[in-house]
């Protein structure tokens, strides 16, 4: 069990508050080692109607071909996961076939709505993001349903170059059904995740244990109300609930969590997020970038420049693989809680519905109950959260955690049960290799975790 971690300080049943690299190595090794059980893998593609739209829900289930591992409550325990913003089911797949082959837990990996590649079987996207011709990749909602080039404008933004670049977006022309789409797509994400669960996790068997990488964190804390059978979050490298997280960017120490970094990198400002929700952001090699040049400086220092041609040949090479994940996102407004923007879209879909004056502000404040946590007394308490990062993250370090997250978290009432672990390895992309020995990053150090604290009793105490 996890008492037997050594490297740190421990608390909140036996778990550690750090494990060194070291650790971390026999940890994955340990892990890597384990023998797999046989899983059995299915995609379920199911479709929804939310806001009088279809819509098509993709999941891949990894199922142990035996018992599944229980929980400290003995009931069955599956894991269900989302992808960040960039990627699909694939990207968090390492992770899935962790949690099934090696400790033996079912798992649900969603895909965000409109980012599984429907028309081809491998789920991989063709192309770039952007094409030559000035075509964008766009979502797929609904198999054999296409955005047309007529139904959007391409718009270049430099407001926040320093930190992004350029930044690319493909704009909704009004009256289309790109825009209508794009105002309609945060209920068909509850509504998906929610029905997911139902197919696969009944309630009356499994505790489920919710993991949303990066972007995906915001949107399993949402869930974390919703689902009746919620045991907790186990989120490695994830980003809290929106209003946390825009506190979190706003935070005026949230850039200098590297050593040299805060002189040498930009401050962001309060507003750093403020697209509207017509705007489908679309990744480029640059959203690698911005993350391999923090992580450079925190393993090489300021020698990391002196390579910089050899930099940005990783870069591009990576994105190579990289871009056949659907790398666009819109979920700025939820994850950042933004919420006149959140307001707007929730209005514009009311409008087309024909909604009277109290359904509309009813659905308003739907969206609204996106960015933020439920409260008063019919409000489900927000179940414990298990937090596992990466020291080299560029966005989770662990002073913006000890100073905005966990405090913000604990005022809520009542407060959840809350840990954080910080691993002296890997980075935010915690399934990318770091060196020889963590072939996989610090996927296996955190199954592990999960395992313990699930196997442990961490979700049976009270906050």
């Amino acid at each position: 069990m996890v008492k037997q971690v050594k490297s740190g300080s421990k608390s909140t049943a036996g778990l550690p508050e750090e494990i060194g690299r070291k650790r971390a190595e026999a940890v994955s090794r340990t892990v890597i080692g384990r023998k797999r059980r046989k899983t059995v893998q299915r995609e379920d593609v199911f479709r929804i109607s939310a806001l009088g739209l279809d819509w098509d829900i993709g999941v891949m289930t990894y199922s142990p071909a035996g018992a599944v591992t229980r929980g400290a409550d003995g009931r069955k325990a599956g894991f269900f996961l989302l992808h960040g913003g960039n990627g699909d089911f694939k990207s968090v797949e390492p992770l899935a076939l962790l949690l099934s082959q090696r400790f033996g837990y079912k798992v649900v990996s969603m895909t965000f709505p409109g980012r599984l590649y429907l028309p081809d079987p491998s789920r991989d996207w063709p192309g770039d993001t952007i094409e030559s011709d000035g075509a964008a990749r766009m979502p797929i909602w609904k198999k054999g349903e296409v955005i047309t080039r007529d139904q959007y404008d391409l718009v270049h933004d430099d407001k926040l170059r320093a930190r992004y670049g350029i930044r690319t977006f493909a704009r909704a022309r009004p009256r289309t059904l790109f825009h209508e789409r794009m105002a309609a797509w945060p209920v068909a994400f509850e509504d998906g995740m929610l029905e997911a669960c139902r197919r696969h996790f009944p309630a009356d068997e499994f505790s489920v244990y919710l993991h949303g990488h990066s972007t995906g964190g915001a949107f399993t804390a949402i869930l974390s109300q919703r689902l009746e059978n919620c045991a907790g979050q186990t989120e490695v490298e994830t980003a809290p609930i929106g209003v946390i997280n825009r506190a979190k960017h706003a935070w005026s120490g949230s850039m200098g969590k590297i050593k040299g970094y805060a002189k040498a990198g930009p401050k962001e400002p309060d507003d750093v997020l403020h697209d509207p929700f017509t705007d489908l952001y679309l990744r480029t090699w640059r959203d690698r970038a911005r993350y391999s040049g923090p992580e450079a400086l925190g393993r090489e220092g300021a020698a990391a420049l002196m390579r910089l041609p050899w930099l940005m040949e990783e870069i591009l090479d990576g994105w190579q693989e990289e871009r056949l994940r659907p790398q666009f996102k819109a979920e700025f407004p939820v994850t950042h809680n933004v919420e006149g923007t959140l307001a707007k879209a929730a209005r514009v879909a009311a409008r087309r519905l024909g909604l009277g004056r109290k359904e509309t502000r009813a659905l308003v404040e739907r969206y609204l109950d996106y960015g933020r946590y439920r409260t008063g007394k019919n409000a489900r308490p927000v179940p414990p959260v298990y937090f596992v990062n990466s020291r080299l993250s560029r966005d989770n370090s662990e002073e913006a955690f000890s100073a905005v997250v966990i405090p913000m978290l604990k005022a809520l009432r009542p407060a959840p049960q809350v840990h954080l672990t910080m691993v002296d390895a890997g980075s935010h992309i915690y399934m990318e290799p770091d060196g020889p020995a963590l072939p996989m990053g610090i996927a296996p150090v955190a199954a592990y975790l999960f395992d313990e604290a699930v196997r442990g009793g961490f979700f049976a105490q009270a906050g």
